[in-house]
Protein backbone atom coordinates (compact mmCIF):
# COMPACT_ATOMS: atom_id res chain seq x y z
CA UNK A 1 0.00 0.00 0.00
CA UNK A 2 1.55 3.68 -0.17
CA UNK A 3 -0.35 7.25 0.67
CA UNK A 4 -1.78 9.66 -1.39
CA UNK A 5 -0.94 12.95 -0.07
CA UNK A 6 -3.43 15.69 0.73
CA UNK A 7 -2.33 19.16 -0.12
CA UNK A 8 -2.49 20.22 3.65
CA UNK A 9 0.33 17.83 4.42
CA UNK A 10 2.45 19.65 1.82
CA UNK A 11 1.85 23.26 3.28
CA UNK A 12 2.19 21.93 6.64
CA UNK A 13 5.72 20.99 6.05
CA UNK A 14 6.63 23.77 3.55
CA UNK A 15 5.14 26.56 6.27
CA UNK A 16 7.53 25.06 8.66
CA UNK A 17 10.26 25.26 5.80
CA UNK A 18 10.77 21.64 5.77
CA UNK A 19 12.57 20.34 2.67
CA UNK A 20 10.71 17.99 0.11
CA UNK A 21 13.42 15.23 1.37
CA UNK A 22 12.62 15.79 5.11
CA UNK A 23 8.66 15.62 4.96
CA UNK A 24 9.03 12.45 2.60
CA UNK A 25 11.50 11.27 5.31
CA UNK A 26 9.55 11.87 8.34
CA UNK A 27 6.18 10.05 6.28
CA UNK A 28 8.41 6.65 5.25
CA UNK A 29 9.76 6.68 9.07
CA UNK A 30 6.11 6.70 10.07
CA UNK A 31 4.52 4.69 7.67
CA UNK A 32 7.34 2.37 6.56
CA UNK A 33 9.33 2.39 2.73
CA UNK A 34 5.96 2.84 0.69
CA UNK A 35 4.79 4.36 -2.18
CA UNK A 36 4.26 8.35 -1.52
CA UNK A 37 2.19 10.21 -4.50
CA UNK A 38 0.35 13.09 -4.53
CA UNK A 39 -2.71 13.37 -6.66
CA UNK A 40 -3.47 15.69 -9.83
CA UNK A 41 -6.00 17.59 -7.54
CA UNK A 42 -3.87 18.07 -4.79
CA UNK A 43 -1.13 19.06 -7.34
CA UNK A 44 -3.30 22.03 -8.84
CA UNK A 45 -4.70 23.10 -5.55
CA UNK A 46 -0.79 23.80 -4.32
CA UNK A 47 -0.23 25.53 -8.00
CA UNK A 48 -2.97 27.48 -7.58
CA UNK A 49 -1.67 28.78 -3.84
CA UNK A 50 1.60 29.19 -5.42
CA UNK A 51 1.12 31.55 -8.47
CA UNK A 52 -0.78 33.58 -5.75
CA UNK A 53 2.79 34.43 -4.10
CA UNK A 54 3.61 37.77 -4.52
CA UNK A 55 6.85 38.20 -2.64
CA UNK A 56 9.25 36.99 -5.16
CA UNK A 57 11.96 35.70 -2.61
CA UNK A 58 9.37 33.45 -1.24
CA UNK A 59 7.78 32.65 -4.68
CA UNK A 60 11.22 30.98 -5.34
CA UNK A 61 11.46 29.01 -2.12
CA UNK A 62 8.34 27.81 -2.68
CA UNK A 63 9.10 26.63 -6.47
CA UNK A 64 11.76 24.80 -5.53
CA UNK A 65 10.32 23.40 -2.88
CA UNK A 66 7.78 22.37 -5.08
CA UNK A 67 9.93 21.34 -8.30
CA UNK A 68 11.37 18.81 -5.64
CA UNK A 69 8.74 17.85 -4.06
CA UNK A 70 7.51 15.84 -7.30
CA UNK A 71 10.96 14.04 -7.61
CA UNK A 72 10.06 12.17 -4.24
CA UNK A 73 5.87 11.99 -4.65
CA UNK A 74 5.06 11.65 -8.35
CA UNK A 75 1.92 13.38 -9.83
CA UNK A 76 -0.52 10.75 -10.16
CA UNK A 77 -3.50 11.57 -12.75
CA UNK A 78 -6.73 12.43 -13.37
CA UNK A 79 -8.35 9.41 -14.71
CA UNK A 80 -11.95 8.24 -15.98
CA UNK A 81 -11.80 5.64 -13.77
CA UNK A 82 -11.06 8.29 -11.08
CA UNK A 83 -13.97 10.15 -12.37
CA UNK A 84 -16.45 7.59 -12.21
CA UNK A 85 -15.64 6.11 -8.97
CA UNK A 86 -15.77 10.60 -7.55
CA UNK A 87 -19.30 10.56 -9.33
CA UNK A 88 -20.71 7.83 -7.79
CA UNK A 89 -19.43 8.07 -3.95
CA UNK A 90 -20.04 11.09 -4.14
CA UNK A 91 -23.48 10.75 -5.41
CA UNK A 92 -24.30 7.79 -2.88
CA UNK A 93 -23.39 9.89 -0.07
CA UNK A 94 -25.05 12.81 -1.33
CA UNK A 95 -28.25 10.87 -0.85
CA UNK A 96 -27.68 9.89 2.89
CA UNK A 97 -26.94 13.57 3.17
CA UNK A 98 -23.34 13.37 3.55
CA UNK A 99 -21.17 15.98 0.87
CA UNK A 100 -17.70 15.51 0.63
CA UNK A 101 -15.94 18.61 -0.89
CA UNK A 102 -15.58 18.29 -4.32
CA UNK A 103 -11.48 18.36 -4.45
CA UNK A 104 -11.18 16.35 -0.93
CA UNK A 105 -13.70 13.64 -2.93
CA UNK A 106 -11.33 13.61 -6.39
CA UNK A 107 -8.51 12.86 -4.08
CA UNK A 108 -10.13 10.34 -2.39
CA UNK A 109 -11.65 8.51 -5.34
CA UNK A 110 -7.81 8.30 -6.77
CA UNK A 111 -6.34 7.48 -3.58
CA UNK A 112 -9.15 4.53 -3.45
CA UNK A 113 -8.49 3.83 -7.40
CA UNK A 114 -4.97 2.99 -6.82
CA UNK A 115 -4.95 0.70 -3.37
CA UNK A 116 -3.86 3.91 -0.86
CA UNK A 117 -4.83 5.68 1.73
CA UNK A 118 -4.33 9.27 1.91
CA UNK A 119 -2.47 11.22 4.54
CA UNK A 120 -4.12 14.04 5.85
CA UNK A 121 -4.62 16.91 8.35
CA UNK A 122 -7.77 17.10 7.40
CA UNK A 123 -9.05 14.17 8.58
CA UNK A 124 -13.01 14.73 8.74
CA UNK A 125 -13.15 15.46 5.30
CA UNK A 126 -11.88 12.17 4.32
CA UNK A 127 -13.60 10.52 7.32
CA UNK A 128 -16.57 10.74 4.87
CA UNK A 129 -15.64 8.65 1.73
CA UNK A 130 -16.48 5.02 2.57
CA UNK A 131 -13.70 1.91 2.22
CA UNK A 132 -11.14 5.15 2.24
CA UNK A 133 -8.32 4.70 4.63
CA UNK A 134 -7.16 8.19 5.97
CA UNK A 135 -3.86 8.45 8.07
CA UNK A 136 -3.45 11.23 10.40
CA UNK A 137 -0.54 13.87 9.76
CA UNK A 138 1.29 15.99 11.88
CA UNK A 139 4.63 17.40 11.46
CA UNK A 140 6.55 14.82 13.82
CA UNK A 141 5.09 12.39 11.09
Amino acid sequence: MGSVLDSTTVISAERTRQTAVQLISGIQKSIGDQPVVLSAIAYTELLLGLRRESEPLRLQRREAFFESLIQFAPVEPYTAEIAELAGRLGGEQAKLGINIPFSDLLIGATALSLGYSVLTANLRHFRLIPGLHVIPFSLSA
